[in-house]
């Protein structure tokens, strides 16, 4: 490792994605860009600020960033309705800063309503001593004996920002106050320490999302890899003693991976108990007819819905779903409700 790039790792500010990377595994770098792939680590500079004028720390907290800073970012895909889309792609001449907690690529959609990505100038992709990139996945869990077959409720939304990961989390409080060593898991989405912190401040037994399974992001991964990347988190849930799981499936139905994993049989035979968030009324009857076509319903529906009486009203008049907020779901009696009943369909699957 040349002496620039030691001094240049040491000042750089590692971002959330790159957490469980193994720094010493890092003995060089090079420039061929275009042979990037998803999850390789990749040194960038700071070049101009737009959307993300910070970025998320591995140690878990946020940083100010500025031109000329050096970042270490993984290669990625991003999908974010309210955001940006973007492709695993680095231009030499200059990339974009897809997401604070550590993604780089190129992006190909932006809301109207939000700034261009920040740009960063790539300075290197990240090797190790036999020259090959490194990657997330190098770092990802190791496969587990255990089996993942504990009990899991899932958290689905209509889209972003309609409350699922408020809603993981309060049910996940709600299952430990009822007693249950319980999991806080995210499944699908864009790797960021926003979810994950929400979950650990629940004291849920543990806590882990995708990042940990070796993607930056799931947005265009296979996917049997993303469902391998569910049996991973599950199976090492019960491994660390957890007695049932909540897990987060980010974006809405119509989303290419979740809308994948909702129509999945295995989904529909790993699944015991669904929480549904929505923003109105509207998107509920939505979401529960969509979920119906595929042989779903949910036990209850939670998000910005559930801020409005009026709201709820017209979602249970529409869809006979009960709608449960966030104190609802956090409370230990509530929540003993949701596990006694995944504990019964888990013994009947099995």
């Amino acid at each position: 490792m040349t002496q620039d790039l030691v001094v240049h790792l040491a000042s750089a500010k590692w971002t959330f994605a790159t957490r469980r990377v193994d720094h010493a595994v890092i003995a060089g770098m090079d420039y061929d860009f275009a042979a990037a792939r998803a999850g390789d680590l990749i040194l960038a500079q700071v070049e101009s600020l737009g959307q993300h004028n910070r970025v998320q720390l591995t140690t878990g907290r946020p940083s100010n960033i500025y031109p000329g800073d050096m970042i270490v970012l993984a290669c990625g895909t991003r999908y974010a309705p309210d955001q940006f889309e973007g492709l695993a792609e680095i231009d030499p001449a200059g990339a974009d800063l897809l997401a604070g907690g550590g993604c780089i690529g190129r992006m190909v959609a932006r809301n109207d309503r939000i700034k261009p990505a920040t740009r960063l100038l790539p300075v290197g992709r990240l090797l190790d001593a036999a020259g090959q990139s490194v990657n997330l996945d190098l770092f990802a869990l190791p496969a587990s004996t255990r089996s993942d077959e504990i009990p899991v409720i899932f958290v689905l939304g209509t889209a972003m920002n309609s409350g699922k990961t408020l809603a993981t989390a309060q049910l996940a409080l709600g299952l430990r106050r009822a007693g249950y060593k319980v999991a806080a898991l995210k499944g699908t989405g864009t790797g960021a320490f926003g979810d994950y912190n929400e979950y650990a401040d629940t004291g849920a037994h543990w806590v882990a999302d995708f990042t940990d399974a070796g993607m930056v992001t799931t947005y265009r991964e296979p996917p049997a890899r993303v469902k391998g990347c569910m049996k991973l988190l599950l199976a090492h849930a019960a491994e660390r003693g957890c007695q049932i799981a909540v897990m987060e499936i980010a974006d809405g139905l119509f989303q290419r991976e979740t809308g994948a994993l909702v129509a999945d049989p295995w989904f529909r035979a790993r699944l015991s108990g669904l929480v549904f968030a929505c923003g109105d009324a509207v998107a509920a009857a939505g979401g529960v007819a969509e979920l119906a076509s595929h042989g779903l319903r949910p036990d209850a529906l939670t998000g910005v819905l559930s801020c409005s009486p009026m709201a709820v009203a017209e979602a249970v008049a529409a869809t006979g779903v009960p709608v449960l907020r966030k104190n609802d779901l956090a409370d230990p009696a509530e929540a003993n409700t949701f596990a006694l009943r995944a504990f019964a369909i888990d013994r009947q699957a099995a």
